[in-house]
């Protein structure tokens, strides 16, 4: 009997601890998604781009390095320009953390160095585009070095039957910081006249405080996450591209991990690209005003944080597999609908952005905890590291087809609906996949439904 009272003791100890765990790891989320919510999805891709073209060329180009680049491109080629130097990073990171278990100081310095370059947005103004660019950069490839080690955090924190939950809860925070922060964006750029200070200088403002607020509310994270001890290793980590390649090639041991990733790439590609070149679309084709933008994205947040919950709920019923692929369907629709709106009709771009906000959270949030299920043991920071390769606006392919598609049609009709590829398929991929057999193949406990 005494001993039976210690194991319920020290179970309820541990529970107690894993949940405590679990609130610090939702406050990640909280501290980040407002840097995606204000920055990459509202006022970056609108200014960065006026910038550009204030420094542009009577035939409407910019001249970075030389290369001739449309100022109306420059912004997705930045983001996808993000992408190669985290594709570089994100493997050698990724493979130093589970070699050494020391996720938490990593985390720490690639959400710093994110929010610093965040920060130092506000002196982003005049012609300024190649500083644009480069802080640009610099905070995406933090922000996907900084991703991939908090989400790697997702199968330590969380038995099998919480992770649909734990992820969900995750991103429903992250959602509601950034409706909270876009209220008082929204107030400032509004009233800007009122505060004192230009429209310029209320973006540049959103901007800043953005980097703030992620380094202020990271420090709840990192007090609270703990990394865990791992088994001494012998290899040492490669540079960045060939520990990408070793990750692949381990990889090729679980052909199913690797087939969904394959599909998780590509539509989460879409995804990604729809998130960070929506306000461009709505600004520069539908001639829709930055305060109609942004309510249209706080609308957008605050429907994604019940959508997140709601389909974590459909995946307890439905399963995770099933519940994505339905979402899918959903963005293939909105995107057709969204070619057809018309100009300077507000009410169109709002019913779009309910829609997507309806599917965002919880597509997102399903497929990490999906994924988790996927990941050897021991290897969660390296297969992350792939993972997120395609997540939080860090995909390459879907903004470089996006800034092509717009500098040889100069349409933005053209370029938003040539994203439907990437959702369609994206859907065959995934429906291909048997997820249980690979959940087996990875060595990890089969939940009762996925």
């Amino acid at each position: 009997m005494g001993i039976e009272t210690v194991r319920t003791a020290t179970s309820g100890e541990e529970a107690d601890s894993r949940r405590r765990e679990q609130r610090g790891w939702y406050f990640y989320d909280w501290a980040c998604s407002v840097y995606s919510t204000s920055v990459l999805t509202v006022f970056l891709g609108p200014y960065l781009t006026s910038v550009a073209k204030a420094a542009a060329d009577p035939d409407g180009y910019v001249h970075p390095l030389g290369v001739p680049v449309r100022a109306g491109s420059f912004f997705a080629y930045s983001v996808s320009l993000s992408v190669i130097v985290a594709v570089v990073v994100m493997p050698l990171v990724g493979a130093a953390a589970d070699r050494t278990g020391r996720k938490k100081p990593l985390l720490g310095a690639a959400a710093y160095t994110g929010a610093a370059a965040t920060t130092a947005m506000f002196f982003l103004g005049g012609d300024r585009y190649l500083l644009g660019g480069a802080l640009l950069i610099v905070a995406n490839a933090a922000q996907s070095v900084a991703m991939m080690l908090y989400n790697s955090y997702l199968p330590q924190i969380a038995p099998p039957e919480e992770r649909d939950a734990v992820s969900s809860r995750g991103w429903a925070f992250g959602y509601a910081a950034g409706s909270l922060v876009l209220v008082v964006n929204l107030v400032l750029y509004l009233a800007h006249d009122s505060f004192g200070v230009s429209e310029s200088t209320a973006v540049r403002i959103c901007l800043a405080s953005a980097g703030l607020w992620w380094g202020g509310f990271t420090l709840i994270p990192l007090l609270r996450l703990r990394d865990r001890p791992v088994a001494a290793r012998a290899e040492a980590t490669a540079p960045g591209l060939r520990q990408l390649a070793a990750t692949v090639r381990d990889m090729r041991r679980h052909p199913l991990t690797l087939s969904f990733l394959l599909a998780y790439l590509v539509y989460n590609d879409g995804i990604q690209t729809v998130i960070s070149q929506a306000s461009v679309y709505g600004s520069e084709e539908l001639g829709l005003g930055q305060s109609t933008l942004i309510g249209a994205v706080l609308l957008v947040q605050v429907l994604a944080v019940a959508g997140a919950l709601g389909m974590g709920r459909l995946a307890r019923t439905y399963g995770a597999k099933r519940t994505i692929l339905g979402s899918l369907a959903a963005w293939t629709l909105t995107l057709g609908a969204g070619y057809f709106l018309p100009a300077g009709a507000p009410v169109g771009f709002f019913l779009l952005a309910a829609a997507i906000g309806l599917v965002l959270g919880g597509s997102q949030a399903l497929s990490r905890s999906l994924f988790s299920h996927l990941v050897p043991p021991g290897k969660e920071a390296e297969y992350f590291s792939a993972y997120e390769m395609s997540d939080r606006g860090m995909s390459w392919l879907g903004p470089l087809l996006f800034g092509v598609t717009y500098q040889l049609t100069g349409s933005y009709r053209d370029a938003i609906v040539s994203l439907v590829a990437f959702f369609l398929i994206g859907f065959v991929l995934l429906a291909r996949v048997p997820v249980r057999r690979a959940i087996r193949d990875a060595g990890n406990p089969l939940p009762e439904r996925i």
